[in-house]
């Protein structure tokens, strides 16, 4: 029985830090397949130099551009990667064996995601072993819509790989700050949307919870002064995130007692590019359509 064919497909923008090490760890795949949001920084030209084919396109979030990624698939099987992540020899040989067997009962399988933090390789705090499915057949699976953290639901069996995925996620302190900036905005504009409303005191505990179950309950402190950052570094990302839900409830309330319509929030552009402080997005939030973006350039990731 001949080997099922397998498509490798990236979302991307401004990635070039990345990409070429991403492409190459895929480049025995028989197609590979890379939906650019508008990037400026060569990652366009990169892509191409390595074999992938490009489709640009706008952003319309997260979970709709992996499904859009999908859509121009031909494989039997697909492989969904961001560009911070790296397929591993080994883990190279576990995706063959399975492209060997066509006829296996599962429709999905998880990796486990090894992610390094500042340089370190995190074992403990909850991100390891961190399952992420992402190796599917085709018609199997789609990613939900969320404008963050999105997640692959498939339709059938879904199994696990043993070999690791790797995750470059924050390669410095600077780049963990800017980015939990931005996730916690994505995660307070998702919950918002979903009718969640919180206190500062709220925040405050979930912010200490966050800590003591990161460092203590799921090891941390056994990652050394890197696993301390981390959970400290976790526990503020919650509650700025949930500081940042109360302020835009206190903003929709304002709206409402002025006789204005509820405020509809923005879709948030690329992560990479969404440099505009909270207080921006909570002046205009009763302006922009939930479809208008914040930026031209934003039509993005733990």
């Amino acid at each position: 029985m001949s080997r099922a064919k397998l498509s490798v497909v990236i979302i991307a923008f401004n990635e070039s830090e990345n990409i070429a090490d991403c492409l190459q760890s895929v480049k025995w795949a028989d197609e590979i397949i890379v939906v650019d949001s508008g990037s400026t920084d060569g990652t366009v030209e990169m892509a191409r130099a390595a074999g992938a084919s490009v489709i640009s396109t706008d952003w319309p979030g997260y979970g709709v551009q992996k499904n859009r990624a999908i859509a121009y698939a031909t494989g039997d099987w697909i492989l969904s990667l961001d560009a911070d992540e790296r397929v591993t020899p080994a883990l190279r040989l576990e995706i063959e064996s399975v492209l060997d067997h066509p006829a296996t009962p599962v429709q999905a399988f998880e990796l486990p995601r090894l992610s390094s933090f500042c340089g370190h390789w995190m074992r403990h705090g909850g991100w390891w072993p961190d399952h992420v499915a992402r190796l599917f057949r085709a018609g199997s699976a789609r990613f939900s819509d969320a404008i963050v953290h999105e997640h692959l639901v498939v339709e059938g069996r879904l199994g696990r790989l043993r070999e690791p995925l790797l995750h470059y996620t924050y390669r410095t302190l600077e780049q963990a700050l800017f980015k939990m900036d931005n996730y916690s905005t994505l995660g307070a504009l998702k919950m918002y949307n979903a009718g969640r409303r919180t206190t500062p005191r709220k925040a405050i505990s979930r912010g200490i919870s966050t800590f003591f179950k990161c460092y203590f309950l799921q090891l941390g402190f056994l990652d050394g002064w890197a696993g301390l950052v981390f959970a400290n570094y976790r526990a503020q990302g919650f509650y700025y995130r949930y500081l940042k839900l109360w302020k835009l409830g206190c903003v929709s309330a304002l709206a409402t007692d002025s006789g204005n319509t509820r405020p509809v929030l923005p879709n948030p552009g690329p992560l990479i590019v969404r440099a505009r402080p909270l207080a921006r997005d909570l002046r205009t939030v009763d302006q922009q359509s939930p479809h208008s973006g914040l930026a031209k350039s934003s039509d993005q990731v733990v």
